[in-house]
């Protein structure tokens, strides 16, 4: 099933599913039910776009788009409303290169950092006839020091979208045209009880409307249920609504925002109020309470209620609502509704966020599987197991049988008859965090592990990873969010924490320490053509390059004695590479890491320097922070790629790579690499192409003379 569907499609689904009674079900499920409605795209002004309004049972659909149910006749009537819109941005510009420029949508932003939480992620492009998967550029993490003037936070004028085209042309044939709509792709997320995500209290609020309107009659008169459009136009659904009703003898809204003035109510007052930030207030959106008294002038009626629900961090992307609140909702929702039923309605669960890629159709298939295996995985310094297990297991059985992991936790795989050794280097861990202090809400402070950029993170998911214990098994991950600051003038939130949805009584119960590691949620995907996003990259693709070229290889192949090494904690200093060194180092005459070319093939970099076009080859790294190839060298590598008819570029970049920690001890060093895109944040890029020549030159310079 197609994740983060077409506003009517995925509602349908919602709408219609059988579910356990809401009392009867635990938090868990009651958090998945509402975060069903949090992922479902609904643009204003388009929340219709599907065409399937008749697979809503009873639901009609008006001419200003809204969903609408009717219960009872007669008198008194009553509407009980909420907005399915939301806040988002549309295509506002095609450039020549294949780039895509925003405007937001609605009068008002949700949030002072909502332009930043868009920058560097995952981001859904509402075409007429499909979803089309795309990421926001981000500045490359080793280039901090040509972006240290860039310290305002980001605004929708940095915002670029990459949706893996290299042309306007390229944009063309996806589909995409100007004014579509513009979406941050988050996951169906639930922590602890709480659903999370943007517009999280207003999509709980839509969830109990559709949960009262399924109860049936109310007790007397008639209930009208109103799932309106264009809230962000200031209501402009729900207002044309009212005005052509007639007499309504109450009138029940479901919003975020302020209570003040409004009948009083259990969710109106802010529910349960769970943890810190936990308010029902405005949050930076603007005037609800005075927005929708404007609406219902047009209204012929004196009763108007504005139900809210209490939730944390308001605005942003990772707004939360516990089950509890939600429930209360529901409550509030059956009230209005007059409704007969009891706080026991059924309520829809969660749609299907599994990712399913269908067969790529060209040669690149199984590359890509295996690099998204092992994209996936989370493995910070020190906790590299996971990435350790899965390539030993893939390795061909010469080398798995020669296969040894080091004190260090390398892997090493040794062949080749016994002269000239050489090595080639990628590495295991990826940029992360680490739990450095647990406080009493339960909030943890993070230290960064490698150069991660940490606008990139504050205010997404997060999971806290567990290593194995002395049975061998890891327990679950648990979910949670990276805290957003509520406001903020400054792109950088310096110090970074998380909070998981317990006290750290809970925490400590559940086997939480200090020293663990704490990632942001990772699914790969594809975007155009061989153009892949994924988090971890560096050097989950240069580990995966190695592995295919075991794979390609036949030790009798080699002339010489070959060290093939995936090492640990390269991220911030390089430690599995240098223990390898010091133990193998001096008799060395070659050693090739393979790790990320970062690129300023981006449209935040100036193409001066580091220039190497996604798509055009793998990449001769000849200079960096840590290293210089040798001209012989690096005419000898030039001459193989050419025999081979590899394709090869050569570029100078910022950052170091293991081989700088080795090469002291005497050996010969050049990086192997593939252009990469928008570095150490959730949103690196990288084309297959490029993986595979770079898997080929491996292996042809492993059975050169």
């Amino acid at each position: 099933m197609m994740r983060n569907r077409v506003a009517c499609s995925a509602l349908a689904v919602a709408l219609s599913a059988a579910a356990p009674a809401l009392g009867a079900q635990p938090d868990a499920a009651v958090a998945g039910a509402v975060a069903s409605w949090i992922v479902v795209n609904a643009p204003a002004g388009s929340e219709g776009r599907a065409s399937v309004n008749a697979t809503f049972t009873g639901w009609t659909v008006d001419r200003w788009g809204n969903y609408i149910k009717r219960a009872g006749s007669g008198t008194p009537r009553r509407v009980v409303a909420c907005a399915l819109d939301q806040s988002g941005y549309v295509v506002s510009q095609i450039t020549d290169q294949g780039y895509l420029r925003l405007r937001r949508t609605g009068a008002t932003v949700p949030h002072q950092l909502w332009d930043q939480f868009h920058e560097g992620q995952r981001i859904a492009i509402l075409t007429k006839t499909r979803i089309v998967k795309a990421i926001s550029a981000i500045a490359n993490g080793h280039y901090a020091a040509f972006h240290r003037a860039d310290s305002l936070a980001a605004t929708v004028d940095q915002l670029w979208i990459d949706v893996g085209a290299s042309s306007r042309a390229d944009v063309g044939k996806l589909g995409i045209t100007l004014l579509d709509p513009v979406f941050y792709d988050r996951p169906a997320w639930t922590y602890e009880g709480f659903a999370s995500g943007p517009n999280a209290g207003a999509r709980a609020g839509c969830a109990a409307v559709a949960t009262a309107a399924a109860a049936g009659a109310p007790q007397s008169g008639e209930t009208i249920f109103v799932l309106s459009t264009q809230r962000v136009f200031g209501w402009v659904g729900l207002g044309a609504f009212l005005s052509q009703l007639g007499p309504i003898d109450a009138v029940t809204v479901f919003d975020v925002g302020a209570s003040d003035g409004f009948d009083g109510d259990p969710a109106a007052a802010g529910g349960s109020g769970r943890g810190r930030g936990a308010r029902g207030g405005g949050g930076g959106r603007g005037g609800p309470t005075q927005a929708i008294r404007a609406v219902v002038e047009g209204a012929q009626t004196n009763a108007l209620r504005l139900v809210t629900p209490a939730v944390r961090w308001p605005g942003s992307v990772v707004e939360s609502i516990h089950a509890t609140d939600a429930r209360s909702l529901v409550r509030a929702a059956l009230n209005a509704a007059k409704s007969t039923a009891n706080t026991d309605s059924p309520m829809a669960l969660a749609l299907d966020t599994t990712r399913v890629l269908t067969p790529r159709s060209d040669a690149y298939g199984a590359i890509e599987t295996q690099f998204l295996t092992l994209a996936d995985m989370p493995a910070s310094p020190g906790h590299e197991w996971r990435v350790r297990e899965t390539l030993l297991a893939a390795l061909p059985k010469w080398a798995r049988d020669r296969a040894v992991t080091d004190s260090a936790g390398n892997i090493v795989v040794t062949a080749g008859p016994d002269r000239d050794p050489m090595a080639f280097v990628a590495h295991m861990d990826e940029v992360g965090y680490e739990i450095t202090e647990i406080q009493r809400d339960g909030s943890v402070s993070l230290r960064r592990m490698g150069g991660a950029v940490s606008q990139a993170w504050e205010g997404r998911p997060a999971l806290l990873h567990f290593d194995t214990d002395a049975n061998g098994r890891a327990p679950e991950s648990l979910r949670g969010v990276f805290v957003p600051r509520d406001a903020a003038r400054l792109r950088d939130p310096e110090d970074l924490t998380a909070w998981f949805g317990m006290d750290s009584a809970a925490l400590v119960a559940r086997g939480v320490r200090v020293g663990q590691s704490v990632l942001g949620y990772k699914r790969g995907e594809r975007l155009d053509g061989t153009r892949l996003v994924a988090r971890a990259n560096d050097d989950r693709a240069g580990a995966t390059a190695l592995l295919f070229a075991v794979q390609r290889l036949n030790p009798a192949q080699l002339t010489r004695k070959t060290y093939f090494v995936w090492t640990v904690r390269e991220e911030g200093g390089l430690q599995g590479a240098r223990a390898f060194g010091a133990e193998h180092g001096s008799e060395l005459t070659r050693v090739y890491s393979i790790d990320t070319f970062v690129s300023s093939d981006t449209p935040l970099e100036s193409p001066h320097f580091a220039f190497a076009p996604l798509g055009d080859g793998a990449v001769l790294r000849g200079l960096d922070n840590g290293a210089l190839t040798p001209p012989t060298e690096r005419d000898r590598i030039i001459d193989i790629a050419r025999s081979a008819r590899i394709p090869l570029q050569i570029g100078t970049t910022f950052g170091s790579t293991d081989g700088s920690a080795i090469m002291g001890r005497g050996p010969v060093h050049a990086s192997l690499s593939w252009p990469g895109r928008y570095s150490h944040t959730p949103a690196e890029v990288l084309d297959l192409r490029d993986l595979d020549a770079l898997v080929r030159l491996v292996v042809a310079l492993a059975i050169a003379p």
